[in-house]
């Protein structure tokens, strides 16, 4: 176990770890030190010199991205002396910066900008009658903008392209203040987590030609999820807006670092799964294909229930929270009903690689095994055969086998409209899969909890809220 030394920062006693990076203990503990170039998954790099502290015995301010640990070190973040530092560096950045804040899409999330207010300077001491100027609004590649005149070099991006994807697209072309980011020829960045260096960059430089002026952050909501796009359950944070007269709709998400998940990346593809929420939504109560109300469609499927109790088949889908599948489960005991989590179609061999992605394209899969949830093959087939009342919820598998359903009465309930939906006797409109709260474990085990703050116009049932309308149905001796 390392050595934990005990430092005073701005008059507070902490303890680190010896020989640890003085500005990760800074910003674990949320001090405020300004700095561009530095970044936990990149390691340091020392080039913006923006993160300067005073060490006591020291006789200039050193950069706390590169000063290593020690007991007894006394530092200050805060203080006239070391503020005066920051500010002359921070006007140099700004000599040649445009000035385009207000038509900036990165304005309200960007640190030169943040910075800058800090500072209180409104009139630089610096007169340059002709800025240097580069390419703007430059497509990179996969959904990535470049403006090479709001860039303060940091070199996050370059760095994210060589020590973790290692593909080497970008780099710093030019010298002196002429230096400027940019691609290699014949080398368009297209890597599958290129995305990634639009969250990495701290200012307008790249920035997201998916999410490019769709809205201003300031009027954007946010919390805390997880990717639904592999069993790898990344974390991410969900941005969403319900404008008026509108159902909420999600505009980006962005990822949250998790060290034990995934790091502090995402996939591109995950990221933009998000467009899969607004689109092709099933939102009105079937019976018999016919449109109807929702407390028709519960006692409809309740009548089901109870006309062909001997004989009932629930499918499960692994999106499914953990609380959804208890419910069911538990449904399923009372009903003394057959239960299969069985859903192949959602392994991709194709998809996976030996960073964050896994081939199991769904969120909750390991739930099954914890719950004893069957999901072999030759046991569903025993079971969608003998069944004659099949529920179905969120599984998407009967599309491409719909003759599976031939001859049995179907009840199923899914967030997007498919073929199922079609062939169902009842048809009840569910939460998706970020539209809910509940508990998701990925594909080693850890358990991630998801609480949505998504607000719609329509009524949305998770599958816990139905089962609850059923349960208290039967509750009431009704069965």
């Amino acid at each position: 176990m390392s050595e934990l030394v005990k430092l005073s920062v701005n008059g507070d006693e902490i303890e680190a770890e010896k020989g640890s990076l003085l500005i990760d203990s800074l910003l674990d503990r949320d001090i405020h030190i300004p700095h561009f170039c530095y970044h936990q998954a990149l390691g340091k790099d020392g080039n913006c010199r923006m993160c300067m502290v005073e060490i006591e015995g020291q006789k200039r301010p050193q950069i706390a991205c590169d000063t290593p640990i020690k007991d007894g070190m006394i530092v200050r973040t805060v203080g006239a002396n070391i503020e005066k530092v920051r500010r002359e560096i921070l006007e140099l950045q700004l000599i040649n910066h445009p000035i385009d804040c207000p038509t900036c899409d990165q304005a309200g999330e960007c640190k030169l900008q943040d910075y800058y207010m800090e500072s209180g300077f409104y009139e630089s001491r610096v007169q340059v009658d002709n800025k240097n100027h580069a390419r703007k609004a430059t497509e990179l590649g996969n959904n990535v903008m470049l403006d090479q005149e709001r860039c303060v070099l940091c070199t996050r991006c370059v760095r994210f392209c060589s020590d973790i994807t290692g593909t080497n697209e970008l780099g710093v072309i030019n010298r002196a203040d002429h230096s400027v980011i940019g691609t290699f020829p014949g080398r368009p960045l297209s890597n599958p987590y290129s995305m990634n260096v639009v969250d990495l960059c701290p200012v307008g430089a790249l920035t997201s030609q998916d999410f490019r002026f769709q809205q201003r952050v300031w009027f954007l909501e946010t919390f805390n999820a997880i990717c639904n796009g592999c069993s790898r359950g990344c974390n991410i944070t969900v941005d969403h807006r319900k404008e008026k007269y509108k159902d909420d709709q999600i505009f980006r998400f962005k990822p949250r670092a998790n060290k034990e998940v995934n790091g502090w990346f995402i996939c591109d593809e995950g990221r933009l799964s998000y467009k899969k929420e607004n689109e092709n939504r099933f939102v009105t109560p079937l019976i018999n294909n016919t449109e109807t109300e929702l407390d028709k469609a519960i006692t409809k499927t309740f009548k089901l229930l109870t006309e062909e109790k001997k004989n009932i088949l629930f499918v499960l889908d692994p999106n499914l929270s953990l609380e959804e599948m208890k419910n069911t489960k538990s449904l399923s005991n009372v009903l003394k009903a057959n239960i299969t989590g069985y859903a192949p179609q959602y392994i991709d061999e194709s998809f996976g690689d030996d960073y964050l992605k896994k081939n199991d394209r769904s969120a909750n899969r390991a739930a099954y095994k914890h719950l004893d949830i069957n999901e072999e093959k030759n046991d569903f087939d025993a079971l969608i055969a003998d069944a004659s009342l099949v529920v179905i919820l969120g599984n998407n598998y009967f599309d491409n086998n719909i003759d599976l359903l031939k001859d049995k009465k179907v009840i199923s309930c899914f967030s997007h409209k498919c073929e199922t939906i079609s062939k169902s006797d009842v048809a009840i409109p569910m939460s998706s899969f970020y539209e809910k709260s509940g508990t998701y474990m990925n594909f080693s085990g850890i358990q991630q909890k998801v609480i949505s703050k998504m607000k719609k116009n329509r009524p949305m049932e998770s599958i816990t809220s139905i089962i609850e309308h059923i349960k208290s149905i039967i509750d009431k001796g009704n069965l």
